[in-house]
């Protein structure tokens, strides 16, 4: 908490910034936990851990590819009925592509779809409001795809390709991965081209032009002209 609440830090010293809560992990509900070890392993994500203990307690923790956040199953590791997440989001960007790895990996996936009304990408296949395709316009956000774990835990591929102003921490610049950082530097060589046009001649300093437009974009500030 910071001074500004009023509040202070554990032992009553005033806090002056608040602290760091990075969301590491999430848990999800499997009746085997070995089953979903090898669902997991097929689609790429990297292993992490594999703990079992004498008390009947194991977790098991895999990383997608490209993310901050892991998760977590076993056994004894939570009371939620098997397969009872959903909504769970994966952020790709490229929604086509983050399909077809899916698909070529064993997993069933749905086809890409945009909703018609807000909520719809989260209504189960086959009912509300979804519509088949791509969003006309590929707008970022709007773009998705499902598919489920053997348990029917739900997992959603949403497509973001342009971050709305504040989602990202300004302090710092990365990409989780070479396709992130490439649709990155595909935004600002558009942008680029704009500017040339602009000012009518070539800019010989466009690497120092495109890293100001990737790093003011990921840290939703006001893009160059």
């Amino acid at each position: 908490m910071s001074t500004a609440d009023g509040q202070s830090a554990p032992g009553g010293s005033p806090s002056s910034e608040p602290a760091d809560l990075k969301l590491e992990a999430v848990v999800i509900p499997v009746a085997d936990a070995d089953r979903s070890k090898a669902f997991y392993a097929g689609l790429g994500w990297r292993l992490d851990a594999d703990f079992s203990f004498d008390n009947g307690f194991r977790v098991v923790q895999f990383t997608p590819q490209g993310s901050q956040c892991s998760v977590q199953f076993g056994t004894h590791i939570t009371g939620a009925p098997p397969g009872s997440a959903h909504g769970l989001y994966l952020i790709v960007s490229d929604i086509e592509a983050a399909r077809d790895e899916l698909v070529s990996r064993g997993a069933t996936v749905s086809g890409v779809f945009h909703s018609g009304a807000p909520g719809a990408q989260l209504d189960p296949e086959g009912t509300g409001d979804r519509v088949n395709g791509p969003d006309p316009d590929h707008k970022s956000y709007n773009s998705f795809a499902t598919f489920g774990d053997p348990d029917g835990n739900s997992w959603l591929l949403q497509e973001v390709t342009d971050r709305l102003p504040g989602r990202l921490d300004p302090t710092a610049t990365s990409f989780n991965s070479a396709g992130d950082l490439a649709a990155a530097l595909r935004r600002a060589a558009t942008a680029h081209g704009e500017h040339e046009k602009r000012i009518g001649k070539a800019d010989p300093d466009w690497p120092d032009w495109y890293a100001e437009y990737t790093v003011r974009e990921q840290s939703g500030k006001e893009l160059p002209v």
